[in-house]
């Protein structure tokens, strides 16, 4: 029985794709060996029993947590997906696009989602109008112009910070085994958005304009407005992106802003407001990456407080990369720097008081056996200063109740092979 299912099933897959030509199967599997390691240490000094009554303390030293695993993505994303387009004549044409996460390494996620992509278009001599999930403008800069192209142990500081930096407040929707959360930030990608893109022919300039609806509930008085945290405007998202690209040469600029809390009652509304500038120019036997982000999470207030409410948490970053051709593979490596400042004032008194900040190099070769399928080997190192928690991936910092260890530096690898269809 079930195999007379499956092939019905098949046949149908196979009479639909007949009947529409234009509909594209298409996908990456990635698979990787890949190693993680990251030490926090304890930088109290130990205090031995003494007469002056201060509180004897023995030094922790440090711990290690590491993880070695055959993981997914750490040179393209595992994705599946379908795409089509039906031109419509008079030079329109309707198109749509469905991508699913897959994580092959298990099996566990497949096309229960279609969380990378999921819109419908209308395009023509005007542009192109899309509709539905999306990557957002700023993202764009993001992984465009970083040589790992934010997969991997390779991914950019400026990357790994955003993608914390911009969590929705509060309690995040309860998490489905094999399903990703699509509601917990607008960083990477936004929902329920209407994107406009301008058309290809402007003499290597292009751009786009996208606005997400938050889809909370409005309530005709106020009043009746229920009493719950981040019900009111959270999720809403608005953005843009300009850039030129001709030959060798590739620069956008990019701003977007995600509201990623709200407190009705209170009168606040938390957002993200992020500008980075990112830039490519390809000289044949080296190509050179840069990119220069500014990211401002603010809280608005209806009534300023008496003491000017809490400041503005700024999050800077930086990233520089190089790709080198070499016969059939690719070598590539970035340096990033990312640096947080919370606006607080200068206290003495107060030990490490400077703002956290964090470094991370990384270097990897590529060796293409096909157009299609490749080999590839990542190296890299995260080092933190001042109370920075950043890693390459895998487990977080050892921490203790007491607040005790520090995260210092973060290494890790990805050895894997990709295959494209």
């Amino acid at each position: 029985m079930k195999k007379s299912l499956v092939a019905l099933a098949a046949l149908a897959v196979a009479g639909v794709a007949s009947a529409q030509s234009s509909v594209t199967l298409f996908g990456v599997v990635d698979a990787s060996i890949s190693g993680y390691s990251s030490t926090a240490r304890d930088e109290r000094a130990t205090v031995f029993p003494n007469a002056f009554g201060i509180p004897v303390y023995l030094n922790q030293g440090s711990v290690k947590t590491s993880r070695r695993e055959l993981g997914n993505s750490g040179y393209n994303s595992s994705r599946i997906g379908f795409r089509g387009t039906e031109d419509l004549g008079g030079g329109l044409a309707a198109s749509f696009w469905l991508e699913a996460p897959i994580t092959n390494d298990d099996g566990q996620r497949g096309i229960s989602t279609f969380a990378r992509r999921s819109t419908v278009s209308l395009s023509g001599g005007f542009g192109e109008i899309r509709l539905g999930r999306d990557y957002t403008p700023t993202f764009w800069n993001d992984t465009v112009f970083d040589p790992f192209g934010t997969n991997g142990v390779g991914t950019n500081l400026i990357s790994t910070a955003n993608d914390a930096f911009n969590t929705f407040n509060g309690t995040a929707p309860a998490t489905v085994p094999g399903v990703p959360n699509v509601g917990t930030s607008n960083y990477v990608r936004a929902s329920n958005t209407i994107g406009y893109f301008l058309p290809p022919n402007l003499g290597g300039f292009y751009g786009q304009f996208q606005y997400g609806f938050s889809e909370k509930t409005k309530y005709s008085s106020g009043i009746y407005t229920p009493d719950v945290a981040n019900n009111s405007r959270q999720g809403r998202y608005v953005g843009g992106r300009f850039g030129y690209a001709n030959g060798p040469l590739d620069v956008a600029l990019a701003y977007g802003s995600s509201t990623v809390g709200d407190q009705y009652y209170v009168g606040t509304t938390t957002k993200v407001n992020t500008l980075n500038l990112g830039a490519s120019y390809d000289f044949g036997p080296v190509k050179l990456f840069g990119e220069l982000s500014k990211a401002k999470n603010k809280i608005d207030y209806e009534v300023t407080p008496l003491l000017g409410g809490r400041p503005d948490v700024d999050l800077t970053g930086y990233l520089l990369g190089v790709t080198v051709p070499v016969g059939a593979g690719l070598i590539r490596a970035s340096w990033s720097h990312v640096k947080y400042d919370y606006n607080q004032p200068y206290n003495p008194f107060v030990v490490n008081n400077a703002d956290p900040k964090a470094n991370k190099i990384a270097l990897g070769y590529v060796h293409n056996l096909s157009k299609r399928t490749a080999l590839y080997a990542t190296i890299a190192r995260v080092s933190n200063k001042n109370g920075a928690g950043l890693t390459v991936g895998g487990p977080a910092f050892y921490n203790n109740a007491a607040g005790a260890f520090t995260p210092k530096s973060s290494t890790g690898y990805d050895f894997g092979i990709r295959h494209a269809f």
